[in-house]
């Protein structure tokens, strides 16, 4: 099954600058071919981006995708599991403090709506570095 690139991109769910973007990353191939025919992508450029979309999904870098590739090659299991590991901390840690803004937005929320005399807890939060950090704390 042969594509262009707009072809390649929308199976991929993707822009065709992203496509080019991923090519000129080295993580996606430019395929041969000229003006009047044209350059075409198979069905394994299909696959690899795809693979490239799920691990970003993942939360994986661009870099770390490229060992991704890599280790799918040589089949390291040690290391993608390595990775898979490095990635949930990486993603547990952006949690923490998603879930640390969420208790210190809802506290102000709560301010908020107690009183209707001076300033606006919720606005004076983002006028000092560190408060929504230390508002729940």
């Amino acid at each position: 099954m042969a594509m262009r690139i707009s072809e390649l991109a929308r199976a991929g769910g993707v822009g065709i600058e992203t496509v080019r973007f991923y090519q000129r990353k080295g993580l996606l191939t430019v395929p041969s071919g000229d003006a009047p025919t044209g350059r075409h992508y198979d069905s394994s450029d299909l696959q690899r981006l795809r693979y490239i979309r799920q691990a970003q999904t993942a939360g994986f870098t661009l870099a770390e995708i490229e060992e991704l590739l890599h280790l799918h090659r040589t089949d390291d299991r040690a290391r993608a599991r390595e990775m898979a590991k490095e990635r949930i901390e990486a993603l547990d840690e952006h949690i923490a403090a998603l879930q640390s803004a969420r208790q210190s937005l809802a506290r102000l929320a709560n301010e908020c709506a107690g009183g209707v005399k001076g300033p606006c807890p919720i606005l004076d939060a983002f006028d000092e570095p560190g408060v929504m950090s230390s508002a729940s704390a």
